[in-house]
């Protein structure tokens, strides 16, 4: 097995419940790239970690009831960003399919070995939902505030940009006059680390600065990370990062809403000074 667990491996679905499958991935390893690119050292933001969260939603979720019969349902796990690992995604799925022909009594069965075999990969308490197939809890919603998906079609040349990311784009922030910015784009793309299958998202910004963000540079900021190799929490935490660098912010939200790969969407969000709000599904989910 690789470091990146089965991800990029040949794949065997196990029919025996396995918790043994769930593969724990460290957070430092991000986040010590982004001191080393930035230096920004999420170590010393112990608050705005805790209260950041990674929600997995599953649409895959299903299990036997006592006489054998097949359930299906939906999940929500919440994982805190403050969590020592994350679990890596193939592996969460081929456990989830673990569980097709196993038996539990009861729901809250189900949910109470969710929670546990999680929080043991992760290294923290993760919370489990599990939604009926009735249920409206996974309606989709709008993003918040403005679209900026094109602001620059104006623009007769081509934009020309690295093979990686470039904060150069929001290097040249000058201090203005407080102000708060709601914005969004569909645009952010980057790349499984370990397969180098392209990762789409919703990326959702609220902040509060004195710094005047312009909204083209950002775009471009943004796609700049269409090559990268990161997985989804760590581009969230680079774009959470950059931005506390160059914006200093008096308040700041960076979710984004990726679409789904084996039947989960990821959907990280870091926050400073304010609530992380209602983490929705958004339509390319």
């Amino acid at each position: 097995m690789s470091i990146h667990g089965v991800l990029g491996e040949s794949t065997t679905y196990s029919k025996t419940y396995d918790p043994t499958i769930l593969y724990p991935i460290s957070r430092q390893i991000g986040r010590d790239e982004i001191l080393k690119d930035v230096g920004f050292d999420f170590n010393d933001y112990h608050d705005e970690l805790k209260n950041g969260v990674d929600i997995w939603q599953a649409f895959e979720l299903s299990w036997l009831n006592p006489i054998g019969i097949s359930q299906v349902a939906m999940a929500r796990f919440t994982i805190p960003a403050n969590s020592p690992n994350i679990v890596e995604s193939k592996s969460l799925k081929l456990y989830l399919n673990s569980l097709n022909f196993t038996k539990f009594s009861s729901i809250d069965e189900l949910k109470t070995t969710l929670q546990k075999d999680l929080s043991i990969c992760v290294g923290a308490d993760v919370g489990v939902e599990i939604i009926g197939l009735d249920s409206d809890e996974l309606t989709i919603a709008k993003p918040i505030g403005i679209c900026i998906d094109d602001v620059l079609n104006h623009l007769s040349d081509e934009i020309i940009l690295s093979d990686d990311i470039d904060s150069k784009f929001l290097k040249n922030a000058k201090k203005g006059e407080l102000a708060t910015y709601q914005f969004y784009s569909n645009l952010l793309r980057s790349n499984c680390p370990v397969t180098n299958q392209p990762d789409w998202g919703v990326v959702q910004i609220e902040m509060t600065s004195e710094y005047d963000l312009d909204f083209g540079e950002f775009l471009k900021y943004i796609l700049s990370f269409r090559q990268h190799n990161g997985f989804h929490e760590q581009c969230v935490e680079r774009i959470f990062a950059d931005m506390m660098t160059y914006f200093k912010p008096v308040s700041l939200k960076v979710l984004a809403n990726y679409t789904r790969r084996g039947g989960i969407d990821i959907n990280p969000v870091r926050v400073f000074n304010t609530d992380k709000g209602q983490i929705k599904r958004l339509i390319r989910q």
